[in-house]
Order: C-alpha cells, then structure tokens, then sequence
C-alpha cells in the first residue's frame, strides 16, 4: 500500500467523482483508477461501489478513510515537528473562521501578526462552522475560530472573547430611535433571520422563548451580507454581531445594542486534541490572547 494511493483515495472519498477526483490531483482519469484499483487488491475488497455515475463508499471504504484521516494527520504531525527545528522562519498556517470575526475582529491581529513574522505562510479562510470542523478533522486548517461551546468532542478549544449580539434597523425605523433595545422587541417585528441551523439563530430562538415568544421570520437568509440588504430594504431588523454592524457601518442602517438581557455569543479556537501546534499555531494563538477584542 502505498501513500501515493492514499492521497489518491482520498481524492476520490473527497470528490465522489473519479473525473473531477483526476482533475483536482492533475493526472488522467485512467491512471486514476488502476491506482485505485491496486489500492483494492491490495486492501482485498472493493473500496468504492459504482452504480453508472454514482460513486459512493463501501464499508471497507469508510473504515480506510477513517484511518486515511489519522495517517494525514500523523504526517502533518511529523512536518510540524520537523518544521520546530526551523522555528518562525519558514512554514504555513491555515486559519478557518467564521465570516464575522474575518470581517471585524481578525483583519488587525493578522496584519499585526504578519508584520512580525512576515516568513511565514498565513491563510484565513471566511467559512461556516461546520467546514471549520470537517477542515480541522481533514487536516486542511491548522485552527479554526468558532462560537463556543465547540461542537465536535474531538475538538479542544481556548475562550478569546465574547461576542454581544445587536439589533440592525432601517434608519427610520422605530427601534433606530433608541441608545439601547430590550429583546422583547422582537415581538411584533417582522425579522430577517439565519436558517434555525445556525448557531446565532439557536441563541436567538433559545433566549426569545424564555420571554415566551419566538421571533417572527420575515426571511431567512444564509448570508449577513443578505440579510444587511434586506434591512435596508424594509423587510425587518436583525439579530447579529454588534462589532459586525459597526465595522460595516452602513449610513442606512442603525445599530441598537441589546439590553434585557444582553445577549452575547463566545468566540474561542478550536483545533484538533491530538494535533501538535507548531511554532507558529502557538504564537498566533499568543498574539490573539494578547490583543484587544472588538468589545473591549
């Protein structure tokens, strides 16, 4: 067995496509699958089942990806290792977070950052929650930034800081008249909300039944960016992070801070619990618990 068959493999687990799997390793689609092929001569079992087009695991093929997993990993392990020896110098570092912390939090620790350690390879990737996880399982971010508690119990995760929740209002709006809001104003307002997938809508869902009402949900968008638009259109108000809606500081758009009770989120690192956090994992993660967060 050998690893060049791995990667192969889990090319293909990742793609569910020979062709597209061919295409993103840059080999021809036959080379591709005599590979895999030998991988199940080798393994003595058919790794994928093909039904016409459709390409889907077997059980053979789940347990080999499983363990494909810890062997990336324990590489990946070996190079950072490997890569101490250098120090700071050389070397990469892949970020997942979440969209809002990439639009407000992130932009000054990783320019700061940067400056002082300008060899390095820093790439911070805007992502939903769960890509961060599958991307830190994968082995394809080294730390990802999320709302806390983490979600994956293979996951060890360091508090950074809290993230209060704010309302976003049309200009004209009623609620925009005031220095703060209480959260039963949502009431009777139409609002502009995340799917109920969502971890901010979860919040926001939890805390408006213990005042014994749920949000009304004029839209649900996926975006902030959408759900911004649709604010300024008149649709409704939103629910989202309050350094967000000042970073983007819309003149249409009004931020009113809650208060009875505050609502708030916690941002924090996760990253994998056997994972070796090289040189430079742990002097990013230094850098950020010694900057000021949004709402300091």
């Amino acid at each position: 067995m050998e690893l060049k068959q791995l990667e192969y493999f889990m090319a293909v687990c990742k793609e569910m496509h020979f062709t597209r799997a061919a295409e993103s390793l840059g080999i021809a689609q036959p080379s591709l699958s005599q590979q895999i092929r030998l991988l199940e001569h080798e393994v003595g079992t058919p790794l994928f089942d093909r039904i016409g087009k459709r390409t889907a695991l077997t059980d053979a093929g789940r347990i080999l990806q499983a363990h494909c997993y810890n062997v990336f990993h324990e590489l990946s392990q070996a190079r950072a290792a490997i890569g101490e020896l250098q120090g700071l110098r050389r070397g990469t570092l892949k970020i997942g977070a979440l969209l809002t912390v990439v639009h407000s939090a992130l932009p000054p620790n990783v320019a700061s950052f940067h400056r002082m350690y300008p060899q390095l390879e820093l790439s911070v990737l805007g992502m939903r929650t769960g890509d961060i996880y599958d991307g830190l399982i994968r082995n394809e971010l080294d730390l990802g930034i999320v709302y806390l508690p983490a979600e994956r119990e293979e996951m060890e995760s360091i508090p950074l800081y809290e993230e209060s929740l704010a309302v976003a209002a049309p200009v004209d709006h009623p609620i925009a008249s005031g220095q703060d809001v209480g959260l039963d104003a949502l009431r009777d307002v139409p609002c502009v909300l995340l799917p109920k997938t969502y971890a901010l809508r979860r919040l926001i869902d939890d805390r408006c039944a213990e005042l014994g009402f749920s949000p009304k949900p004029a839209l649900e968008m996926t975006t902030m960016e959408s759900m911004i638009a649709m604010v300024e259109q008149g649709v409704g108000v939103a629910v989202l992070p309050e350094s967000y809606l000042r970073f983007i500081d819309r003149p249409r758009l009004a931020t009113v801070p809650i208060r009875s009770p505050s609502l708030a989120l916690d941002i924090g690192v996760v990253y994998r619990k056997n994972k070796h956090l090289c040189a430079a994992s742990r002097a990013f993660l230094a850098h950020l618990s010694r900057s000021p967060s949004p709402q300091r």
